[in-house]
């Protein structure tokens, strides 16, 4: 049984992004009348990736955005619940192709997050800073981020952007899909992917 501490230290998503419908189910896996729906989706604030149960008649279409919160009544609930969590390997092909795309918009729409962030990161060890895990920032563009960190707070990512000569929204979208590969051995921003068995 698990204590309250763990049951509050879990990752629920309320709002994801859709990667694939598929109104007739997976067709390589077992005939049309057999499937349930299926619909692989993104989660706004961890990127755990999720398939979920719909109806059959769902309009749901490419990079929607869904409540999936079971607390939230909701006139027309299109979800029916969340069937399981998934790795980037079970991602289809179209899910796969349009994972980097839904990342972007979930970046962007979450700009003053991931803006704190550089405003905020700080020494992992004496020897490695957390700004020093996005892709791209070594020694040097960590020491010009923290002296114009010293400056001012970042305003934006233009204003990083202006300042450091780091394409911020890019190496945050990088380093989120890295993650999510799961080869990592620090976590920033996704949740800590699934284990393959």
């Amino acid at each position: 049984m698990q204590d309250s501490s763990a049951r509050r230290n879990k990752k629920f998503e309320e709002y994801v992004v859709v990667l694939d419908f598929q109104p007739l189910g997976r067709l390589d896996k077992r005939p049309a009348y057999l499937q349930d729906p299926l619909v692989q989706v993104v989660g706004e604030k961890y990127f755990t990736l999720l398939e979920l149960a719909t109806t059959k008649d769902a309009p749901i279409n490419l990079h929607d955005r869904l409540n999936i919160n079971p607390r939230v009544k909701r006139k027309q609930d299109l979800v029916l619940h969340v069937k399981r969590r998934i790795s980037i390997e079970d991602l289809t092909s179209t899910a796969k192709r349009e994972l980097p795309f839904a990342i972007e918009k979930i970046v962007t729409m979450q700009e003053a997050f991931f803006v704190d962030f550089f405003n905020n990161a700080h020494p992992i060890t004496t020897r490695m800073h957390q700004l020093e895990l996005l892709p791209g920032v070594g020694k040097k563009f960590l020491i010009d981020l923290l002296n114009e960190r010293k400056k001012g707070p970042f305003k934006s990512f233009m204003d990083i952007e202006e300042r450091t000569r780091i394409h911020p929204q890019k190496v945050i979208e990088k380093r989120i899909l890295l993650e999510l590969e799961g080869n990592e051995k620090r976590y920033l921003f996704a949740r800590l992917p699934i284990q393959q068995g």
